[in-house]
């Protein structure tokens, strides 16, 4: 296991606005305004963490060579490419990971988007040219010619999607497999597979068994909407009695700020959200999912808000004669309140019933 108490952060790492502006929280206990892709950027936070990167590899990829990296171990080497990356991938990262007879490079990518992106494998062939044209550079430099002798090796790249959607991975996984004639002409193209770890395949009983402050991330990360709190009630204590003791204050501080950017992704208020991590900061993880009935409600709170509105669409129309009840059902289903919003505004001006369906392309 890691000496956790040893490793320092200073809890610098960029903070996040949701879809909605909503701030993420700071180690500090402030919020901070860094950058607007929210569900990038507090995956983002786990790769730029050593210990959470480390559990990641140790427990998530099921790569036998990875089994006992420790925090110390990796270096995250980034910043040389983000000028080369394609514009909106700054949530992407290459870790230099040191194993016992060689140094790998990890290229890890977050896709949080539900569609599954099916030209992965060109993406990440990109990236592998690039590590490895920066590494021969870097060799070259140490000693010219290097590079250009019989005993040169390029050091291995582990390609890793970390992805956060609810549909089934289903794009190609090697490079191979996109390339026409590949049965013809297959060892002349480049052959080479990347790791999906999809966070909605883990049920939550695999994720409690490991034990660690990622697999409680990831239980937070699976949530999808406030019915999905309920699901984590019976988590039990003894998982959080062994995360209070083990895991460093400026974990702690880490874990509440990403889990905050994936509470404002289910629109919890930022009242519950800040209550939420400062029991996280705090270690107080014994109670940590008694506040979810809070979320419950607001929930429900919010539906109500979309019934009244659709009420009030449906008493404007009524004014103008009989409304189809295929129309009613239509309108009091709509949970959508920008829609009914629309829908509201419409069937102030609408002159008849006929009208206001033209309009809303009912």
């Amino acid at each position: 296991m890691e000496s956790r108490q040893d490793i320092t952060k200073d809890g610098t790492a960029a903070g996040a606005l949701n879809d909605a502006g909503n701030p993420a929280i700071s180690s500090t206990g402030k919020h901070t305004v860094n950058n607007t892709k929210a569900h990038d950027n507090g995956a983002k936070l786990i790769f730029d963490d050593p210990i959470l990167c480390a559990q990641f590899l140790r427990g998530y990829t099921n790569i036998e060579l990875l089994r006992d990296v420790q925090p110390e171990d990796s270096e995250d080497i980034s910043e040389r490419f983000l000028p080369m990356w394609q514009e909106g991938r700054d949530s992407d990262s290459v870790k230099k990971v040191r194993l016992k007879d060689c140094e790998l490079f990890l290229i890890a990518i977050v896709e949080h988007q539900s569609k599954v992106h099916y030209d992965m494998a060109f993406k990440l062939l990109r990236y592998i040219v690039m590590v490895l044209t920066d590494y021969e550079s870097e060799q070259e430099k140490k000693k010219p010619g290097v590079t250009r002798t019989k005993e040169f090796r390029y050091p291995p790249i582990l390609p890793v999607v970390y992805y956060e959607g609810t549909d089934r991975w289903t794009a190609a996984r090697n490079f191979k497999d996109r390339v026409y004639l590949n049965d013809v002409l297959g060892r002349y193209i480049p052959d080479f597979e990347y790791v999906v770890v999809p966070v909605a395949s883990y049920t939550n009983e695999e994720l409690i068994e490991k034990k660690d402050e990622l697999s409680l991330i990831m239980l937070i990360n699976k949530l999808r909407s406030s019915a999905d709190f309920k699901n984590l009630k019976g988590i039990p204590q003894e998982y959080f009695e062994e995360l209070s003791e083990k895991t460093p204050r400026y974990l702690l501080e880490l874990i509440g700020k990403i889990i905050a950017v994936f509470l404002y992704r289910l629109n919890v208020p930022r009242k519950e959200v800040e209550q939420f991590t400062d029991q996280i900061r705090g270690g107080e993880f014994q109670m940590l999912f008694d506040s979810f009935e809070a979320y419950d409600v607001q929930e429900t709170r919010r539906a109500s808000r979309a019934e009244g509105k659709a009420e009030a669409v449906l008493e404007l129309l009524l004014e103008l004669g009989t409304v189809p009840q295929e129309l009613q059902d239509m309108i009091m289903g709509t949970a959508d309140m920008e829609k009914l919003g629309v829908w509201l505004k419409l069937a102030a001006k609408a002159e008849s019933i006929e009208q206001f369906q033209e309009q809303a392309g009912l």
